[in-house]
């Protein structure tokens, strides 16, 4: 793990696979990595900030739902988990990213926590992933 608790790049797909299987595990949350699912996403972020909740409260469930983000466009996108630099942990503000296959480097877990903190539709993750560039036509 990095710092602070959080995974690096190579922990990140197992993180989210441990995140979905704990929150669909009493529900039936379509989280099933397609690109539909990120409407869930949206909507579940929503569903905290009206409720609200203190950001520090839900922390470990955005960097959940930003880890499940990013392995929607590893599985969707051909983008891959990176550790990020300094500039880009700078930039950012996280430890982790996605780096599409035009080289584009993405933050997944700090596009969650924006739309936590805004709530506008220009956060929309389903949206996020549509309008992203750099990704891969078809992936295997």
């Amino acid at each position: 793990m990095a710092d602070r608790g959080v995974p690096c790049a190579r922990e990140m797909r197992p993180y989210a696979t441990a995140f979905v299987t704990r929150v669909t595990a009493r529900g039936r949350l379509p989280l099933d990595y397609s690109v539909a699912s990120l409407r869930v996403v949206d909507f579940l972020i929503d569903g905290l900030r009206k409720g609200g909740t203190e950001p520090e409260r839900v922390r470990g469930t955005l960097f959940g739902l930003g880890a499940y983000v990013g392995e929607v466009l590893v599985r969707r996108a051909g983008a891959v988990w990176v550790d990020l630099d300094a500039g880009q942990r700078a930039y950012f503000a996280q430890p982790v990213g996605v780096r599409m296959p035009d080289g584009r480097v993405w933050s997944p877990v700090g596009k969650v926590h924006n739309r936590f903190a805004t709530g506008g539709p220009e956060e929309s993750l389903q949206t996020f992933y549509l309008t992203l560039p750099g990704r891969a036509r078809k992936v295997a």
